[in-house]
Formats: C-alpha cells, sequence, structure tokens
C-alpha cells in the first residue's frame, strides 16, 4: 500500500496549491511516511527536489493517477477539477481518500518569525498570467512604485518587457525573501497573502476573475483588503489601507489538520 498526495498546478492555475502541498508532505515526511507528490504538470514535478520533495511525478491529467496509484493505496487529493462522481469513484478506488479544498489554511512555520522589512511596497500578481493581465496594471503599479515578484509560469518576453517597467524587480527564486521582508505586499495569491500576514507584513488582496472566491471570507475575518481592482486612482485607497489597516494575526491551523491527516 502505498500514499500519494495529488496536486493541480500549472500555467493555468498557478502555484498556490502546489505550495501548500510542499508543506504537508514534507511535514508527512518527517513523521516517516513515504510519499510521492504527483503533479498534473511535468515541469515543477522536475524542481519539486528545489522545495525539499524528494518523490514528485508529472501526469498529464486527473485521470491519470491510476496510471501510477493502485487499487487499495492512498490519496489525499489537492484539488478541485473532480467531478462528484469521479470523487466517490476515488473514495471506493483508494483505501483512504483525503479531499483537500481550496481554501484550506496551511502556512509553513517559518513564516511565523519575525523578519527585517527591508523592501516598502511588492507587488506579486501570482505565478501564472497567461492572459498577461498584470501587463495592464503597469500604470497604476508604476504610480505606487512598487516593487516587482515574477512568477513561476510567465512567459520569457513577458519577464523582459515587466523588468523594463519595474526599477526593483526580483526573479521568481526570490520568492521568500520577498514575501517575508516586504512591509506590505499586494497580490492575487491567496497564498502569498496568507505568509505574508504570518510574517509579520501588510498584505492587500487582489481579486482576479480566473481564480476562486474561496478565501474572501477568511480574509474578511483575518481583516486583509480585498480589492475588485487596481484601476487608476486606486492608490490612494491602497496607501490608506496599509497606513490605517488593523490587521488579525494569522494563527494556523496547520499542526492540527496534519496531524488529522497523518491520522
Amino acid at each position: 500500500m502505498k500514499t500519494y498526495y495529488y496536486v493541480h498546478t500549472g500555467h493555468r492555475v498557478g502555484l498556490d496549491r502546489f505550495r501548500r502541498a510542499v508543506v504537508i508532505v514534507k511535514e508527512l515526511q518527517k513523521k516517516g511516511v513515504d510519499i510521492t507528490l504527483l503533479c498534473s504538470d511535468f515541469r515543477i514535478a522536475n524542481e519539486s527536489r528545489e522545495f525539499g520533495i524528494d518523490k514528485a511525478v508529472g501526469i498529464d491529467v486527473v485521470r491519470n493517477i491510476p496510471h501510477i496509484a493502485h487499487h487499495g493505496d492512498r490519496l489525499i487529493f489537492d484539488s478541485d477539477e473532480a467531478n462528484p462522481i469521479m470523487l466517490e469513484d476515488m473514495k471506493e478506488y483508494f483505501s483512504s481518500f483525503i479531499h483537500i479544498k481550496a481554501d484550506e489554511l496551511v502556512v509553513d512555520e517559518k513564516y511565523f518569525q519575525k523578519y527585517e522589512k527591508k523592501i516598502p511596497l511588492a507587488f506579486f500578481f501570482g505565478d501564472d498570467d497567461y492572459e498577461k493581465d498584470l501587463e495592464k496594471l503597469i500604470p497604476s503599479l508604476k504610480k505606487l512604485d512598487t516593487a516587482l515578484l515574477l512568477g513561476y509560469y510567465y512567459f520569457f518576453d513577458y519577464e523582459d518587457m515587466l523588468k523594463e517597467n519595474f526599477k526593483n524587480h526580483y526573479e521568481f527564486e526570490d520568492y521568500d525573501e520577498v514575501i517575508t521582508s516586504c512591509e506590505a505586499l499586494i497580490t492575487a495569491s491567496p497564498q502569498a497573502a496568507l505568509e505574508c500576514l504570518a510574517s509579520g507584513g501588510k498584505p492587500i488582496f487582489l481579486k482576479r476573475d480566473d481564480y476562486l472566491d474561496s478565501f474572501e471570507e477568511l480574509f474578511e475575518k483575518l481583516n486583509i483588503p480585498i480589492l475588485d481592482s487596481l484601476d487608476l486612482g486606486q492608490e490612494s485607497k491602497v496607501f490608506r489601507a496599509i497606513r490605517n489597516n488593523s490587521y488579525q494575526q494569522i494563527h494556523t491551523n496547520s499542526l492540527n489538520f496534519l496531524s488529522f491527516i497523518y491520522n
């Protein structure tokens, strides 16, 4: 009997679920669980060792999971791809089956520390921007004088254009450094917003039309400001939020959640 963790990731959905999966898989490995990460993207599966994951396999689509896992194995399913019928089939196929929803709060303990804040304001749209929506925000972001954190799935020519438009920019590999050292962060990545808050920063969440609204209720409880857009003229709203907003302290339930999965 083997244990697998399937995570939905890729150039259309970003790495939010993947970053959360890394935390869960590594903690289970610490407890002695021999677990293999299944990614719906070959590129990030090949680079999983950089995130501390020893066993990772890329698969094309969710229906290919049975090509790797077998009847009676155990599966943690971190995705909203499956319809109710497919979920029922998975419950029958695997001896243990856990379905993790998009808004489950899991933040790595490394973010819950005090960090020196060297970057006044940073912007991280997300790890994916297939439609190049960030390009439309450049005029507003220039007025905010924000540093830019690049994403993982950006096109090469697109990255070059973005770098030319921001005097301060950071590569994807600088993700942790930027998230933990920025005083304030505007982001369309729910995971980045939570990690910024955990590390003592002030996140502002920017809604994306192509992302689910699963985290809005949680963000309202944490008093994380939510922007529907970043059109020209929104700068004063952003600065007011940074200066005056009273954030709630984030308490991770990761340990309880990980214990539940392990048990």
